[in-house]
């Protein structure tokens, strides 16, 4: 008796693993291809980068030295010694910081920096190493700079170039959303307002649905399905994984909320299940101190330099409407105590006893209160909201221990009050006078997808990340994205 055979796989339902080994398909040659054409590019730019931060350090030395500015500073002994030494370097460091990851997993300027510190590192202790006439090394701390700058600028030519051609050429991932109701909405916007990498999305698959997820993925030919894990139980979501493995589609899972938690786990060996510790926030001892320290130069150096700044809007704010300068707004901050934030003042005075009336008009969700067109605010107040000009005085704050640079954002007791218990643990840190809420879509968002936002912070935070983050926050803030 010959076994029973299993029923023939459609068209449509055959497993692409099973034709012949996986690297050797059409779609994963052409993204190897898409790959090292990427690398390729972002060295070449690193290494025009680091040349031309370079010359211009050399430059500000011949004009602090009154010497005549030529091209050919860049090819004299000392960096015709040092160029084919300090560009594979610089590759070979950028390489293993994840400088050219793809899109989404590559970090920013900050992680530039950082490497470009190694760099520098490396280079001194090899010329002390080999003995070496450092002639130059007050050079060192400009080049940083120069180069930083540099590469930094030729990167961010680099991603506005690329993804304004991946539109052109509608060549961007397309992505087969699996989710419900709400959570898949909040999947999409925060998938679209994060940046980086652009998806066009396929459609949606919901959980329960009378056609097969293979018919929906042979129908819509997506690059990526992304699921929203809350929603599926786990032997769904292994199903998801194996049916689009099937179909060579590869799997993305949005975690669940609590899952964010898991970011920091630690395994703990030795026991008779696997567990991992979820050890407290990272702003704690050196990590502390290092952000303290960022935080109050940064601070001062800004308090300083825009003093007259400050005094031209205060002239403005006074003869616009009666009223003070400064507004103290009450917020709640680290372990949930309260402190009077510092803003210029953007409305006419009374404008708190308002509220109440223009509760109904709130167009944002959840806790938060936002309306646009506001009738409460002031003509030179419009202005100082549009460009984020009303929030300099925080650093008043900053420099009085109450906030940092960079963290959540600090809620008034109206919203604060309204919170989730799960929302809590984003005053587990200083709140921040701009945050990942500043960058990625700001009002635009949901309160639930701000607060995912912050506990990312938490969970990731380093010195680089709130280096990127404030970097990141002047466009944002020119652009308006999401601000009323």
């Amino acid at each position: 008796m010959t076994p029973p055979t299993e029923p023939a796989l459609s068209s449509r339902e055959r497993d692409v693993r099973a034709a012949r080994p996986y690297v050797l398909l059409r779609a994963p040659l052409r993204t190897f291809g898409r790959r090292i054409l990427a690398i390729a590019t972002l060295g070449s730019l690193d290494a025009l980068g680091l040349a031309l931060g370079l010359y211009a350090a050399l430059v500000i030395r011949a004009l602090l030295y009154g010497d005549e500015v030529f091209w050919s500073l860049l090819w004299r002994t000392g960096p015709r010694e040092w160029l084919p030494f300090l560009i594979p370097i610089t590759l070979l460091v950028f390489w293993q910081a994840g400088l050219y990851a793809t899109r989404e997993r590559r970090s920013g300027l900050g992680r530039v920096a950082s490497s470009l510190v190694l760099v520098a590192a490396i280079t001194l202790a090899f010329g002390l190493g080999t003995d070496y006439d450092f002639t130059t090394s007050g050079l060192i701390p400009t080049a940083f700079v120069t180069c930083t700058t540099m590469i930094g600028t030729l990167r961010a030519a680099y991603d506005s170039f690329t993804s304004e051609l991946q539109r052109l050429l509608r060549a961007r991932p397309r992505a087969l959303l699996l989710g419900e109701g709400d959570s898949l909405a909040a999947l999409q916007r925060l998938l679209t307002s994060r940046g980086g990498l652009a998806y066009e999305f396929v459609g949606s698959f919901p959980r329960r649905s009378d056609e097969s997820l293979a018919e929906r993925i042979a129908l819509a030919r997506p690059d990526e399905v992304i699921l929203s894990e809350g929603d599926f139980d786990e032997p769904a979501v292994l199903e998801v994984v194996e049916t689009a493995h099937r179909a060579g589609v590869k799997v993305r899972i949005a975690p669940k909320t609590t899952e964010l938690l898991l970011q920091r786990g630690e395994y703990v060996p030795g026991q008779g299940v696997p567990l991992f510790e979820l050890r407290p926030p990272v702003l704690a001892g050196a990590d502390w101190a290092v952000k303290k320290s960022f935080d109050l130069t940064v601070s001062f150096v800004v308090l300083l330099v825009g003093l007259p700044v400050w005094l031209l809007i205060a002239i403005a704010i006074k003869l616009d409407s009666r009223g003070p300068v400064l507004y103290r707004d009450q917020r709640v901050g680290v372990g949930e105590r309260e402190f009077g934030m510092l803003k210029f003042r953007t409305m006419v005075e009374g404008a708190a006893e308002q509220q109440q009336v223009l509760e109904e008009r709130n167009e944002a969700g959840g806790a938060l209160f936002k309306i646009r067109d506001d009738p409460r605010v002031t003509r030179v107040g419009g202005a100082l909201r549009k460009l984020s000009i009303d929030e300099l005085p925080q650093v008043l704050n900053v420099l009085r221990g109450e906030m940092s640079l960079v963290g959540p954002r600090p809620l008034p007791l109206r919203d604060y009050l309204q919170l989730e218990p799960w929302h809590r643990k984003r005053y587990h840190v200083l709140p921040g006078i701009t945050g990942l809420w500043q960058i990625s879509g700001r009002a635009a968002l949901t309160f639930d997808d701000l607060v995912r936002l912050d506990f990312y912070y938490i969970e990731n935070w380093s010195i680089w990340l709130d280096v990127s983050i404030l970097v990141k926050t002047i466009p944002a803030v020119l652009a308006g994205r999401g601000a009323y």
